[in-house]
């Protein structure tokens, strides 16, 4: 097996609402959705956000579009009109999990 970031395999797209991300996770190609949903688990993405994180991750498949859906709780320090941070929004999420490193066959 060896390490290949997201971003070679995969699209994704973020937003917030309220304290919550949504990160859309979406495979290039057919043949490496079964990769990502081995791979790219629930708890992997807790991990892989675990300083910024502080609530549950659920995950929900789309097999149907080759994707994954990934909703981060407790996310955004309260959300955008609440937060403290310097960009209190979901947007860039999507970029720091395609920097994600997963084993690929």
């Amino acid at each position: 097996m060896a390490k290949r970031q997201l971003i070679e395999l995969a699209h994704a797209r973020s937003g917030d609402k309220g304290d919550r991300v949504n990160i859309g996770l979406i495979a290039k190609r057919p043949e490496d959705y079964p990769v990502l949903v081995r791979e790219v688990t629930a708890e992997r993405v807790k991990q892989h956000f675990a300083t910024v994180c502080l609530g549950k991750v659920e995950r929900f498949e789309l097999p149907n579009l080759e994707a994954m859906n990934f909703l981060l709780h407790e996310a955004l320090d309260g959300g955008g009109t609440f937060a403290l941070k310097a960009d209190p929004q979901g947007k860039t999420y999507s970029a720091a999990l395609l920097r994600m490193e997963i084993d690929v066959d």
